[in-house]
């Protein structure tokens, strides 16, 4: 079998935009008439120009074309080093070609899936888990911030909704970072936090999300306070290229830290585990370098004795392949779950989402089908 050609595919999100504005879709064909569907997230950086996505399309053209087209897509380790080290400028990780290898990467494992008729977990060790939980975020952080006491509410209707984890920024991002964060605000998320346990106990795992913007003293102080509410973890405590910095966090408190969004290759987080920076591990799949590169990941982290909770702010495609890889990884604890109104149409078999847990498709490949219509009233030319 051969890859043959390949298209790409610019899909207008709808409101609240979950996972960018615009999603940018890769398509590889081969000799055999298998296609293999494949994304290149967008998220928050390419969401506010159509424009933008030019420059992406183009670096899609020229990897499919230099380094994909006349090979066997079986031949994927050759394939992803090639893509990644065969340029000087490429071989240095970064948040511009990463994710387009990423994307490349998922449609060949697409293809091997639907040529073997196999789902893409059972290519990387079969079914570890028959269930994945997954993490909501609580909603109206901003009334929250404002009046704590409303968190006690909020907590009780995501329990009811059958979650048993979610996720909060209790300071919401400023800028510039990192900054330091006042007295008066920790005691305010310190309400938060109060409100919550008096309202569901024990019920409800909390993690804490600040995007990266706080100091290291400040993240440090933040840790003392909030550690006795036991939250599930501190994600991103500093802002993640510091790695010795997030590791002078993580000595300084029990909260598990988490991190990885915005790091991309095996190279990159086999240095944070190796710090003792961080134990839960939130690689992104359609950034850090697909699947090929994620599974490497979590079996580092597994040595490590690291968890891994992927993170996924991306459309339906990188979400799929999140999903690949937390079923067949021993060391999966939870995921992410975001999903928008067009997640839940653009494929004939949706994936499911339900009372706090994803079940994992079973279908061949990702397991994932288009619904032509739906696909075709949302692209853009």
């Amino acid at each position: 079998m051969k890859v043959t050609g390949f298209d790409t595919k610019v899909v207008r999100n709808v409101e609240p935009f979950i996972g960018g504005r615009w999603w940018l879709f890769i398509e590889l064909y081969t000799d055999e008439g298998i296609t293999g569907l494949g994304e290149r997230i967008t998220g928050g950086a390419y969401s506010n120009s159509i424009d933008d996505m030019q420059t992406q399309v183009h670096l899609i053209k020229e990897l499919v074309e230099q380094y994909v087209i006349g090979e066997d897509p079986f031949n994927g380790e050759r394939i992803w080093d090639r893509m990644y080290a065969s340029r000087h400028d490429f071989r240095h990780p970064s948040l511009y070609a990463t994710p387009v290898i990423s994307g490349i990467d998922m449609a060949l494992w697409d293809i091997r899936g639907k040529a073997t008729n196999q789902p893409v977990y059972n290519l990387l060790g079969g079914k570890y888990h028959e269930q994945l939980r997954a993490y909501a975020y609580m909603p109206g952080m901003r009334e929250i911030q404002a009046d704590p006491s409303l968190a006690g509410p909020a907590a009780i209707k995501l329990l009811e909704e059958g979650n048993s984890a979610c996720k909060l920024d209790p300071f919401m991002p400023m800028y510039p970072i990192p900054r330091d964060i006042t007295l008066k605000e920790i005691k305010n998320a310190e309400k938060i936090f109060q409100a919550i346990r008096a309202a569901v106990g024990d019920d409800l795992e909390v993690g804490i999300g600040t995007h990266g913007q706080l100091s290291t003293f400040s993240a440090i102080r933040v840790a003392d306070i909030l550690e006795p509410y036991h939250p599930y973890w501190f994600e991103e405590p500093v802002p993640p290229e510091n790695i010795d910095e997030m590791a002078r966090v993580a000595a300084h408190t029990s909260i598990p830290i988490a991190t990885g969004e915005r790091l991309v290759t095996k190279y990159e987080f086999s240095n944070l585990l190796e710090k003792g920076a961080a134990s839960i591990i939130q690689l992104d799949v359609g950034q850090c370098g697909g699947i090929t590169e994620s599974k490497k990941i979590a079996a580092i982290a597994e040595a490590h004795y690291a968890m891994i909770a992927p993170h996924m702010y991306c459309g339906p495609i990188a979400s799929s392949a999140a999903i690949q890889i937390d079923t067949c990884s021993p060391n999966f604890l939870i995921q992410e779950a975001n999903q928008g109104p067009l997640h839940k149409t653009i494929f004939k078999e949706p994936l499911v989402l339900d009372n706090g847990f994803i079940t994992p498709p079973t279908g061949p490949g990702l397991g994932i089908e288009f619904d032509e219509d739906v696909l075709k009233s949302h692209l853009v030319e």
